[in-house]
């Protein structure tokens, strides 16, 4: 080889390293599948693979170009799911012979349509792209529940028959050339001007526009797309299934973000591409074909998927920053500081290295100023959610009757917004440092079905099931923190793989059917009274007070807003940001735990995915309430002005004849108009 080839040759090698690092993994997964089949691979085995990982390959394409944006798509399974509902619903039993064509571009065109309204908030009014596409994607589920609650329809043979068949009989799967095709259309989009746009706008946005870049623009059709790649997705799996399912896409999620991750791409923007994203998925679905020729329980796939998202994420962190040993060596060097005094922490003086986390200006000597001016901006953004809830109450006065007289009312408004006012406590306080816990639902749901497991209607047996299942949750919380703080990965990320970890291992400890039903005392303590009110009720007051004062009167509060307002400065202000992170991820297992406990007392038994509809709401109550979504803004009391807001609001629906799919859409509107009237207007 020519030695002036070396260079380029090194640096190809060094840009393409994601990719040729999948594909090595990839021959060997490969490779182990045949030595552990009774006999060599067939054509037969390779169209089984290439089927089953399609979807999720077309999927993480479209992932793949968000995030080389520097944006996150938290919608993309509902916009399957929402493609593959409508061409169950919309093709006619009668017609076996659909045209796929028109089929094709219908599910395209919907998941265009999907992108273009993430891309209008995101692009054009500056939104945070995960609570946008959180906000869409409980929308879009409202939709497709709207359109078809139950799994059922129709989708014609003659799109399963082209899409599942085979391009060349016995040499080629059609859906390798699908994914071929989209990864070369994507070859041919990156050598054009908005692909180089959309690597720039990835790298460094600022700059992008510096050169004259039109960034809104670009990351308006990111969106629009990805979306067409979703829809493209949703049309595939139509076809593989053969009819509908309004869930279908929920599980894509964390497998899409594992195959980008895999497939070297890098999380921020700027560097990877959708052809080691196609072979993480399909990396992906050999592990899950290896569980299931080793004879391993299906329910192991989230556990194997959560944990090759997070070592692959984590393997691409330590080859960007540096080697495992260059970072225990700055960790040995703080510990030394630490020893000798010298850092910044220990040589501040009382609470001044906290002075940086104090939201209000501080009074000029002499005069106090009035309650009204010292919170003017507590007050501006948290009154608006209790002006809107005694707006609801007074509709449902009006449409209902009788709530403003009924202590019935306020007794069960009050036990509904329990669940919530926990959450807001643990949710609020990871968003006010600026970061998201995408792991509630399954921390709900485990803890639970847990002491649900443990009790089996056994008083005596919450003496220790109480606390297990709250140690249990101090573990999940310390595993986030750790990863977050130690290993450097994103609170998105991690989060949602230990969303899907505990999924996993509800489901194994479960069997699938959660067994056990809640004690007698803890079933008074939910249903039960107390005079007019039930018990919860008195725990609840308590539970404010608490929580008004851990976050507003403790030096934990003030480091909690002050790594909110700036990472940075509040480690340079001498804030422990490690420590108070973890802690803020414990507190938030915590009151998952609670409300897990709460709601199997509340039922009187638990169930797989009972904290499903909790992940939208804990973050509304939040945002509505008046926080700032990317942190160092809000009050717990303006939150449970959101709390009591979006109670009401769902109260007053369960007394109308509105289907309950429109909760859905109503909390994701609530959200995205929340953000929109309460965003930081230097923004």
């Amino acid at each position: 080889m020519n030695d002036a080839s070396v260079p380029w040759v090194r640096r190809a090698l060094a840009s393409n390293s994601g990719v040729l690092i999948a594909a090595l993994v990839f021959a060997v997964l490969l490779g182990t599948v045949a030595g552990i089949n009774t006999g060599p691979l067939t054509y037969f085995d390779i169209s089984f693979m290439s089927s089953g990982g399609a979807t999720s390959a077309l999927a993480a394409i479209g992932q793949t170009i968000v995030i080389l944006s520097g944006g996150f798509d938290l919608s993309a399974g509902a916009v399957i799911s929402l493609v593959n509902v409508f061409l169950a619903q919309s093709m006619d039993p009668a017609n076996m012979e659909a045209s796929v064509l028109l089929w094709s571009l219908a599910g395209i065109g919907i998941g265009m349509l999907c992108g273009a309204f993430n891309g209008i908030f995101i692009a054009f009014l500056r939104l945070q792209p995960i609570v946008v596409t959180l906000s869409t994607m409980f929308i879009i589920q409202g939709v497709t529940l709207l359109l078809m609650d139950k799994p059922g329809g129709f989708v014609s043979p003659s799109i399963g028959a082209f899409y599942m068949g085979d391009a060349i009989p016995g040499w080629i799967p059609m859906p390798l050339v699908v994914v071929g095709g989209v990864l070369l259309a994507w070859a041919w989009l990156k050598r054009t001007r908005l692909g180089t746009a959309i690597y720039a706008v990835g790298s460094d946005p600022d700059a992008a526009a510096a050169v004259g870049v039109r960034v809104p623009f670009v990351r308006f059709l990111v969106y629009v797309i990805a979306g067409g790649c979703y829809g493209l997705a949703g049309v595939f799996i139509s076809a593989q299934t053969g009819s509908g399912d309004p869930l279908v896409g929920n599980p894509l999620l964390l497998s899409m973000f594992a195959a980008v991750v895999v497939g070297g791409t890098r999380l921020g923007g700027g560097r990877g591409g959708p052809l080691g994203s196609a072979i993480g998925a399909y990396i992906l679905i050999i592990v899950v074909n290896i569980l299931l020729v080793l004879n391993v329980s299906a329910y192991y796939s989230t556990i194997a998927e959560g944990m090759i998202l997070i070592l692959a994420v984590l393997a691409g962190s330590l080859s960007r920053s540096s080697t495992l040993a260059r970072q225990l060596r700055i960790i040995g060097t703080r510990l030394s500081a630490r020893r000798a005094g010298t850092l910044v922490k220990q040589r501040a003086e009382g609470d001044t290295r906290l002075r940086l986390a104090a939201s209000a200006d501080q009074p000029a000597a002499g005069e106090r100023p009035g309650f009204f001016k010292r919170n003017a901006d507590v007050l501006r953004y948290t009154l608006p959610a209790y002006l809107c809830f005694v707006l609801v109450v007074a509709v449902t006065q009006l449409w209902l009757g009788g709530a403003l007289l009924n202590t019935g009312y306020w007794n069960s408004l009050v036990v509904l917004s329990s669940f919530l006012a926990i959450l807001a406590l643990g949710q609020g306080t990871v968003i006010l440092t600026g970061g998201l816990d995408l792991s509630v639902p399954w921390t709900i749901g485990l803890c639970g079905i847990l002491l649900a497991g443990m009790v089996k209607g056994s008083d005596a047996a919450l003496i220790y099931a109480l606390p297990a299942v709250l140690l249990l949750a101090c573990v999940i919380g310390l595993v986030n923190g750790l990863g977050i703080v130690f290993l450097g990965l994103s609170p998105i990320v991690m989060t949602l793989a230990t969303n899907g970890l505990l999924q996993g291992v509800a489901l194994l400890y479960s069997n699938g059917t959660p067994d056990g039903f809640s004690s007698p005392m803890l079933r008074w303590f939910m249903t039960g009274k107390i005079g007019p009110v039930a018990p919860v009720v008195l725990f609840m007051v308590l539970f404010v007070i608490a929580a008004v004062t851990l976050l507003g009167r403790t030096p934990f509060g003030r480091r909690v807003y002050g790594i909110g307002n700036g990472l940075r400065a509040a480690e340079l202000s001498g804030i422990p940001v490690g420590r108070t992170l973890i802690l803020v991820y414990v507190l938030s297992a915590v009151c998952s735990a609670l409300v897990g406990i709460l709601l199997t007392g509340f039922s009187g038994q638990a169930s797989l995915g009972m904290g499903d509809d909790y992940l939208l709401p804990s973050i509304a109550v939040v945002v509505v309430g008046g926080a700032l979504i990317t942190g160092g803004r809000g009050h717990y009391l303006g939150m449970l002005g959101g709390v009591l807001l979006l109670t009401a609001l769902q109260t007053f629906l369960a007394g109308t004849t509105l289907p309950y799919a429109t909760r859905a859409i109503l909390f994701g509107l609530v959200v995205l108009g929340a953000v929109i009237a309460l965003r930081d207007r230097k923004s």
